[in-house]
């Protein structure tokens, strides 16, 4: 159809259907206008120093993700080339080269070509201690993990969750690689593995309602209240702890609200819930002292956004969990930076920093220490030793190595893909990025 032809039938379609025409973009308009992406809700509440945390935590859940599993290897090395499938767990896009991220790391990762000009990646001695440690940190944490996944069970509504639903929580909640296969069977106690008969989904559920334990992290910060006593769950008035960034009383004048949600009474997460209704203040309220007791049990008191939004159904929480987190501002921060947005319970943080940290927490800080690198890169070397490998699809061309000098001298920052790595003299410096946030605040 001609442009000429279009616009005149536009125009008859005008004359015919006047009301029609002008109402349908009136409602086009009014739909562009107030649906609102969630950076331009919150672009004016941002905390720069949680932000920071952010991007701490994105770049060391990539050195994290690798560092298990190249762990998970018989020998503890594998060829650049297998770890290419991964490229979406640790969100690194193409062109960047995963030899050139993981050479900005030399205190972690070592990099060695066999006689055949196969590149592969092992950990550095120093790296296979840290390993060694946590592994032994998650068992000696192991009782309080199972205590946290118990009270998952116990604030869902049928008392049973999917096995893979709750493995998205297995690094924010200091599980073991192993959690699907052996861990969820250490504790029959406590939970068991169930199979549903219609899809068989593995499920875990709950097999003792422990008392002690149905009592929230703001409860117990109150004091005297234990589950000893004969508590039982059910209506709570503790107000939530809030922290506002400097400017906040400027930007937003609230007046009343914010006193009168938290004098509101609301259902412990503990309590039956199946007969709050949707949209109601009651609803709503529980649904943040749920998304609080969450957050609560993890290491970081911080996790993706996508991993909450799992358990809307299971935890009777609302449909638009983000509009909620977001209203609350002050209890939750949300990062949006990147893909996957992240909420953080703002009162466990001072600055960019955890206010209490377990010694989980203690040994990622470790692993940051240990991130990045200033100077030139070394050159990689040849070993006969890997020539008895015999795998031609692992074969790759020299010249693929040879080049990420040159596709890394653009000057690349962190904003240039979602989690990018910077230039080739300096890499993932964490001074840098404060340095940055720092100085887009003032500005």
């Amino acid at each position: 159809m001609s442009l000429n032809l279009f616009n005149k039938l536009k125009s008859s379609e005008q004359q015919r259907y006047p009301f029609t025409f002008k109402t349908r973009a009136l409602l086009q308009n009014r739909r562009m206008t107030t649906s609102k992406r969630v950076q331009d809700r919150s672009k004016y509440k941002r905390v720069h120093d949680l932000e920071v945390a952010t991007e701490k935590w994105k770049i060391f859940s990539k050195i994290h993700f690798l560092m298990e599993t190249i762990k998970s290897e018989p020998e503890h090395v594998i060829p650049i080339k297998s770890l290419e499938q991964y490229r979406r767990q640790i969100n690194l896009p193409k062109p960047h080269k995963l030899s050139d991220f993981l050479r900005k790391s030399p205190r972690l990762f070592e990099l060695y070509k066999d006689s055949r000009g196969i590149l592969w990646v092992g950990m550095t001695q120093q790296a296979e201690e840290l390993i060694e440690e946590e592994e032994r940190e998650i068992e000696k944490h192991s009782d309080k993990a199972a205590e946290c996944v118990t009270r998952f069970l116990m604030m869902s509504i049928e008392k049973r969750l999917r096995v893979d639903k709750i493995a998205h929580f297995r690094r924010d909640l200091g599980l073991p690689m192993d959690f699907r296969t052996n861990w969820v069977r250490r504790y029959p106690k406590l939970f068991r593995v169930v199979k549903s008969l219609d899809d068989d989904i593995q499920y875990l559920e709950l097999v003792e309602w422990k008392r002690e334990w149905a009592v929230t992290e703001l409860e117990k910060k109150a004091g005297g209240i234990n589950g000893d006593n004969g508590h039982c769950p059910g209506k709570l008035s503790l107000a939530f702890p809030v922290k506002f960034p400097p400017n906040y009383e400027k930007l937003y004048r609230y007046g009343g609200k914010i006193e009168n949600f938290q004098k509101r009474e609301y259902l412990s997460p503990y309590a039956d819930a199946r007969e709050l209704k949707p949209g109601s203040q009651e609803f709503d309220k529980r649904a943040v002292a749920v998304m609080h007791e969450l957050l609560s049990f993890t290491l970081e008191k911080r996790l993706v956004t996508d991993h909450l939004t799992h358990f809307r159904e299971e935890f009777v929480m609302p449909q638009k969990l983000m509009r909620l987190l977001l209203k609350h501002f002050g209890i939750f921060y949300v990062s949006e930076r990147g893909k996957r947005f992240h909420v953080f319970l703002t009162e466990a943080y001072e600055g960019s920093e955890l206010i209490d940290k377990c010694p989980l927490d203690v040994w990622r800080d470790k692993v940051q220490g240990l991130i990045g690198y200033r100077g030139r890169k070394k050159k990689i070397e040849t070993f006969e030793e890997f020539s008895d490998f015999e795998d031609k699809d692992l074969l790759r061309s020299d010249a693929d190595d040879e080049t990420f000098l040159e596709e890394f001298q653009q000057g690349e920052t962190m904003g240039d893909f979602d989690d990018a790595m910077g230039t080739d003299d300096a890499v993932m410096d964490i001074d840098e990025i404060y340095d940055a946030y720092k100085g887009s605040s003032t500005s």
